[in-house]
């Protein structure tokens, strides 16, 4: 039993972490703003303690005395890109430097992004000793979250975990794929090229974080760069099976229990397009949505598939379920929440 932070529980992966951590027994402190919404979170036996990134002396109360903290809070849509760098690449340093101010400093595990990395080619997996290559103010921002945390390994042990797309209950986001194929038995495909992706549940990549705190390397130093040292702590985590956007689709049918599903493809300049629009919609509303112009930045530049392989030799890590069954178990979720 270990004392340990999640920040962003009341968020889609932050929640998974937090039930995970509370099933094998730990004492689960959670941070969250008083502008979040915590309905999920009031049946599990966990401490909510209001804080934000930006606000230093909230972080250092919240994690003093914890053994691990779980970095989990992120921005993944904004109106203005200066809240990508505000969320994803000062929360990270503000974070490591109040982990770093406590006499016994807890391990950091943080949450960043394939999108950190750059896309793969479509014959093989990223791998953390692969070029760099940030295509997207999302991914830029992640990869300034990672540096900034970088900065005070000297003084802490920090992992980072770089997940693909994730899915699995309770994400908002990736309903609307699943209510696509319900409802019309269509999926649509950015472009004509059959990109491949990665993916994880979840639940995997909760536990992946805590088997990372546990037996993961750490980060070292920014001086030092040699050999393997530039790419230890870093590490991707995803499914074995890496497939095309429409064999998803299809995927996805199958675990709605239809019997066909109809692709249907949109060209680059038809997705820049709606994107655009889009964005302009959100600024407009003045709400964020998922598609915009950066995002679509990050669909025309090729597949995205990485390898878990460092994750599995290093600390254990294993999915619990073959690709399609966790879209079986996502899709009955859905449907007994009535989200489809």
């Amino acid at each position: 039993m270990a004392e340990v932070l999640v920040t962003g529980a009341s968020g889609f992966i932050g929640f998974h972490l937090a039930q995970a951590l509370v099933a094998r027994g730990d004492q689960v402190t959670c941070l969250v703003r008083k502008t979040s919404v915590i309905d999920r979170l009031r049946p599990l036996p966990v401490k909510v303690v209001y804080g934000d990134l930006a606000d230093r002396e909230s972080l250092r109360a919240a994690v003093a005395d914890k053994a691990v903290v779980y970095h989990v809070a992120g921005c993944t849509r904004a109106l203005h890109v200066r809240q990508f760098y505000r969320v994803n690449a000062d929360g990270p340093e503000n974070m490591a430097e109040a982990c770093a101010r406590q006499t016994s400093p807890p391990v950091l595990v943080t949450v960043s992004s394939l999108a950190a990395a750059g896309p793969s080619t479509a014959d093989r997996p990223r791998v953390a000793t692969d070029p760099l290559s940030q295509v997207s103010h999302y991914a830029r921002s992640k990869r300034k979250g990672e540096l900034a945390a970088q900065r005070f390994a000297d003084r802490l042990p920090i992992t980072v975990i770089r997940p693909p797309i994730v899915l699995g209950e309770w994400d908002r986001q990736g309903v609307t794929l699943f209510q696509t194929v319900d409802r019309l038995g269509i999926h649509l495909v950015a472009g004509w090229a059959n990109h491949r992706y990665s993916f994880i549940h979840a639940s995997d990549l909760a536990n992946a974080l805590i088997l990372a705190a546990q037996r993961g390397s750490r980060l070292m130093p920014p001086g030092c760069q040699a050999d393997q040292s530039a790419v230890r702590g870093f590490y991707f985590v995803a499914a074995e099976e890496n497939v095309t956007y429409a064999e998803l689709g299809r995927l996805v049918g199958k675990a709605l229990g239809r019997r066909r599903v109809w692709t249907f493809r949109v060209g680059m300049t038809g997705v820049r397009m709606i994107s655009g629009a889009v964005e302009l919609a959100s600024q407009l509303r003045c709400r964020t949505l998922y598609l915009s112009l950066d995002k679509a930045r990050e669909v025309a530049a090729g597949s995205w598939t990485c390898s878990p392989q460092a994750a599995i030799d290093d600390f254990g890590f294993s999915v619990g379920a073959p690709l399609l069954e966790r879209l079986r178990q996502t899709a009955q979720w859905y449907r007994k929440a009535g989200w489809i």
